[in-house]
């Protein structure tokens, strides 16, 4: 185990000490493997709703699947459907892909 390695469990340890349990518990937090040191930044809210957009990246086949799964009661009323694009941009705001989640 390396330096960086060790500095980003101290980050995901502290983040999830300061936003209690994330969803899944300590074993299954994802934003503190992905993001490192960003993740101590997050509030809880954004920690929470990150975390399970993550849990639903990591299952999803690709990023439209993944769309279609978290925005699946606002697609129906808009009038461009565009799930991946919305998922994409929501990412980015982390600078996260789901080849980097998928790698996390």
């Amino acid at each position: 185990m390396g330096v960086r390695d060790v500095e980003d469990e101290i980050d995901r340890l502290r983040a999830l000490w300061r936003g209690g349990d994330a969803g899944g518990g300590e074993a299954d937090a994802l934003a503190p493997r992905v993001l490192g040191k960003k993740a101590s930044n997050l509030d809880h809210f954004e920690l929470v709703q990150l975390e399970e957009v993550l849990r639903v990246c990591r299952s999803a086949r690709s990023l439209s699947e993944a769309g279609r799964t978290l925005f699946a009661a606002s697609r129906t009323s808009k009038s461009s459907v565009n799930d991946a694009d919305r998922l994409r941009k929501y990412l980015t705001r982390y600078g996260l892909t789901l080849q980097a989640i998928r790698a996390a």
